[in-house]
């Protein structure tokens, strides 16, 4: 870790000077900042206005931002992307991943520096409309979201079956419709021993244009992973669920076998999806060590994973540094490259004038254990937690409360809005209550200005 965080450090404050007057809305200050993209890996600060990076500077002054974060002793990264996720919890389809085995985004994302979220094919063509509108168009975490080639989408393992509903011209319609969230087409949980579900996908992604992402489902001698890789797959189509313990992964003397190096030169690229069955450390491990990393690192966050072995973003992560993987590749593949693997390079780094997201993270050290889906454990000496994010310029999770000011600054009236009226019963003092003789606060009239849901 750059140091331990200094909980003993001032907040920032909120200040009466005229906005006008200050030249940046945020300061992150007093960081260790990597940004991969960019090559930076040094203490440095960061300064946002108008949900945009604006300047990165070894030494920005405090005075001239309206709010300061003093992150002395934490790691400063672009928010996390987080490319493998379920989020269509709202149909309430029992045992379903359209259902009551996803989860809601806001709940999951922030408090762990996640940012941009995808959806990896919870909605099919004929649930993608409901999707969105009860969904992807609703929560502040960012949302992208692959199509299932299976019509009612991921209800049920039993409904993903039904060939008869994967209809290839429909569902790159949808795909193309919704291009603006929708970045490419997933099968998964297909167990018949035949290739329907993988051929009628990648012809569907090859009509919209896009990628596609399989999870294998069953393995079966009659459709061999390798040749999947090898021969299904096209550049830029992404092969999930990579260190699960049915995929081959090494050969007779313990060496990553020669053709997923062969499907990497192809283009094929691999993403982790932990999730509650998906992960086992006797593949994750060699493969680690001899370089084959993954092109992005996710989570497959779902209700059977977040409480289990996988827990969250952060913990994923951790679980390549006990592997030995350095922080900075870390990093990158928890934001830049799963960016990009998705078709969005404008996310994921720290540019001058690039969206405002940004992860704080502290690396604690200590002795830490972490479990595959299996029950296999690998211990650790260093753990990510996440201090802070911000999402487009603005503070949305603040887990040490920096951002706050000491209430005893904030004078007797704090927190009353200017419309609401203390009524204080008389105890015979013949004293009038301080609400009677002192105006709002300036910060009590800055909440009453706010909206009533940020409120709550």
């Amino acid at each position: 870790m750059v140091g331990e965080a200094d909980d003993a450090a001032e907040s920032a404050s909120l200040t009466s000077k005229p906005q006008e007057a200050f030249v940046y809305d945020l300061l992150i200050k007093g960081g260790h900042l990597i940004d991969p993209k960019n090559g930076i890996d040094a203490p440095m600060d960061l300064a946002i206005s108008g949900g945009k990076v604006a300047a990165i500077d070894a030494d920005i002054p405090a005075e001239s931002a309206n709010q300061v974060a003093d992150v002395t002793g934490l790691y400063v990264t672009p928010g996390l992307v987080d490319i493998h996720t379920h989020m269509y919890a709202t149909p309430g389809h029992r045992n379903a991943w359209a259902g009551d085995n996803s989860i809601l985004p806001d709940g999951f994302s922030f408090r762990v520096g996640v940012t941009t979220m995808m959806d990896t094919g919870s909605a099919g063509c004929r649930t993608f409309e409901d999707f969105r509108f009860r969904v992807l168009d609703r929560f502040q975490t960012r949302m992208f979201a692959l199509v299932n080639i299976v019509g009612l989408g991921m209800n049920t393992n039993v409904v993903e079956q039904n060939v008869e509903d994967m209809d290839v011209e429909q569902t790159a319609a949808v795909a193309k419709e919704h291009s603006d969230i929708v970045v490419g087409i997933k099968t998964a949980h297909f167990w018949g021993p035949e290739w329907v579900s993988v051929d009628r996908t990648q012809e569907a992604a090859e009509r919209a244009g896009m990628p596609s992402m399989i999870d294998f489902g069953y393995f079966r001698k009659e459709r061999p992973y390798h040749e999947l890789v090898r021969e299904k797959l096209r550049a830029g189509d992404i092969s999930t669920h990579m260190y699960r313990s049915s995929v081959p992964w090494l050969d007779g003397n313990g060496r990553v076998l020669p053709y997923l190096h062969e499907a990497r030169e192809r283009g094929i690229l691999f993403d982790v999806g932990h999730g509650g069955g998906s992960f086992v450390f006797r593949n994750a491990v060699p493969a680690v060590k001899q370089g084959f990393y993954p092109d992005s690192i996710s989570t497959d966050l779902h209700t059977g994973s977040m409480n289990d072995e996988m827990m969250d973003m952060v913990t994923t992560m951790s679980k390549f540094l006990a592997m030995g993987m350095s922080l900075q590749d870390v990093i990158r593949l928890s934001t830049i490259r799963p960016a990009e693997v998705i078709g969005h390079p404008e996310l994921g780094h720290l540019s001058v004038g690039a969206v405002a997201d940004v992860a704080v993270l502290n690396q604690m050290s200590g002795r830490f254990g972490y479990c595959d889906v299996s029950g296999g454990k690998l211990e650790g000496d260093s753990r990510l937690i996440c201090e802070m994010t911000v999402k487009d310029g603005r503070v949305v999770y603040d887990w040490n409360g920096r951002m706050g000011t000491d209430y005893r600054e904030m004078g007797d009236q704090y927190g009353i809005r200017d419309v609401d009226h203390i009524v204080i019963p008389d105890v015979g003092q013949g004293k009038p209550s301080i609400a009677e003789t002192q105006p709002p606060s300036r910060y009590a009239l800055q909440r009453a200005r706010e909206p009533a849901e940020k409120l709550g």
